[in-house]
């Protein structure tokens, strides 16, 4: 009976904690950037209290929002071959970059202004840019292979592909997607074949 009690406990919790990551995260995607706890909990539909019960801080809370988009970004991950032909391997790689780097957008222009004072967010930032220069090196393998400079080739087609380039386009420039996308299909065609 005790146990019961205590893994239903346990079940309500990870409810609760579920329901106030998803609450921060759908925030975020409204473009609520810093949104409060006070935010967050009205629109989980718990009080403060409840919040800080299952989150001990705001860097807590950030990282298990972080690990959502991640999980978020994990199921938008697709297998290219190295062995298919280059210009369909650029044109997947660069379709799935403009779907993942349009699920990422609202948590990376939150974690921009966080990242000074959150260390859940620049770490999740190194970790954004370590899965793009992974997909880069599995995806171009043969490419950086034959370079006589891989090292530079892998950062430059790193920074191509990244949400701070996306951003340039997507933001700053007021772009939409598939003109970014063709834009960064336009350089990463260029870097490989140069």
């Amino acid at each position: 009976m005790e146990y019961r009690q205590t893994d239903g406990r346990m079940q309500r919790s990870e409810r609760t904690r579920a329901l106030i990551v998803q609450a921060h995260a759908d925030l975020l995607r409204e473009g609520v950037l810093k949104p409060t706890a006070a935010l967050i909990a009205e629109r989980a539909g718990v009080s403060r209290r409840t919040l800080w019960s299952n989150f001990r801080d705001m860097e807590s809370l950030l990282g298990a929002t972080v690990e959502y988009w991640f999980r978020a970004d994990d199921e938008l991950r697709t297998e290219i071959e190295p062995v298919a032909p280059l210009e369909d391997r650029i044109a997947r790689f660069c379709a799935e970059r403009e779907r993942r780097l349009v699920n990422i957008a609202p948590a990376a222009r939150a974690a921009v202004l966080g990242e000074p004072d959150y260390e859940a967010l620049r770490a999740s930032r190194h970790g954004h840019i370590a899965r793009v220069r992974s997909d880069v090196k599995k995806t171009f393998a043969p490419e950086l292979a034959a370079s006589a400079s891989p090292e530079v080739l892998i950062d430059s087609l790193t920074a191509a592909t990244s949400w701070n380039c996306w951003s340039l386009m997507f933001d700053d420039h007021g772009y939409p997607a598939e003109r970014c996308r063709r834009i960064m299909e336009t350089t990463v065609r260029a870097l490989l074949q140069g």
